[in-house]
């Protein structure tokens, strides 16, 4: 089955591209990771101007969705141009806040559509921390009784990524809904979390793969280009594979969410496990073939090889998404 991207659809990710390239995400995301936000939350609101957070925020409230199809293209070309800050947090956020309701989904979905609020999430069931919580406005948390504005950001952890902070949410906090409508809503916003981190993932590894390509060009040994030997022919031709067979995983998965099938869990898992992976084989074929230039700080692209990995562990590790897809 081969899953096309309309003519508006691939217009928006050229769109997305084109104002991302000239953002320079890698100055933002020094920024960010040294706890300067000012250049993110900028370019958080250009994103939403194009309409990225609207895509998971429910018409009634301001936004456009949800539509999943263009929410993974979207996140594909966040993935590649490695945007910092809570991008599937918020975006899932939108989804629980909308399918719990109540007063917290009119005060904030608005804000999500729109890009005043930056918002982070932790469910339980996916681990104790949530991402980038002190540029965030807003620390959902989920608990047996109901959905909860945590107090505070918590206590930072320790992330591969420097860009990607992690922090324990302080206890307790306001109740902002409960009941099934909170628990039900809560189990989506996991799986859409799980769906944007995958598109993230699938993103990543592809700048990896690109930016590996241009390299071995260029790098020479014994006078003749390194990517004209058949060892680094045949690793690249692995990554894109890889890479190749996660996409209409990823966007199987869009199309089960966009129709509420019941088979959407084990899609989405199933698109997690293979872009995740997909992403950080990528990040390791870029890492050997760009050889000790790849540790270094100064190097760009050493922040996508630093993503590469949490994004795949990130809501739902390989482990995980696979008992999911057996289990369904």
């Amino acid at each position: 089955m081969r899953f096309l991207l309309d003519d508006e659809q691939r217009e928006f990710a050229r769109s997305l591209d084109a104002m991302l390239t000239a953002a320079g995400t890698p100055q933002v995301l020094r920024a960010w990771a040294a706890g300067e936000h000012g250049p993110g939350r900028a370019l958080w609101g250009r994103l939403a101007d194009a309409g990225v957070f609207a895509l998971a925020v429910p018409r009634a409230y301001g936004g456009l969705g949800p539509l999943p199809v263009e929410l993974a293209v979207a996140c594909v070309e966040l993935g590649r141009h490695a945007v910092p800050g809570p991008v599937a947090e918020t975006l899932a956020a939108g989804v629980l806040l909308g399918g719990a309701g109540g007063p917290a989904a009119e005060k904030w979905l608005p804000r999500i559509a729109s890009g005043g609020a930056v918002v982070s999430l932790r469910l339980p069931e996916y681990g104790p921390y949530a991402l980038d919580a002190d540029a965030a406005d807003a620390v959902f948390t989920v608990s047996g009784d109901g959905l909860r504005l945590a107090p505070g950001p918590g206590e930072l952890s320790v992330s591969a990524d420097p860009a990607r902070r992690l922090f324990r949410p302080e206890a307790g906090g306001e109740v902002v809904a409960a009941g099934p409508e909170a628990g039900g809503a809560a189990r989506a916003a996991g799986e859409w979390a799980a769906f944007a981190t995958a598109a993230l993932a699938l993103g990543c590894g592809e700048e990896l793969l690109r930016a590996t390509v241009a390299y071995v060009k260029q790098r020479t040994q014994f006078g003749v280009p390194v990517g004209s030997f058949q060892a680094v022919k045949h690793r690249l031709a692995d990554t894109l594979l890889g890479l190749e067979f996660a996409r209409p995983l990823l966007y199987g998965a869009a199309v089960e969410l966009a129709g509420g099938s019941p088979g959407a869990g084990a899609a989405v898992a199933a698109a997690k496990v293979a872009a995740g992976e997909a992403g950080y084989a990528a990040a390791r074929t870029a890492l050997q073939s760009h050889g000790a230039v790849g540790y270094t700080e100064e190097l760009d692209l050493a922040w996508w090889l630093r993503r590469a990995r949490p994004l795949r562990d990130a809501w739902g590790t390989p482990s995980a998404c696979r008992a999911r897809v057996l289990a369904g």
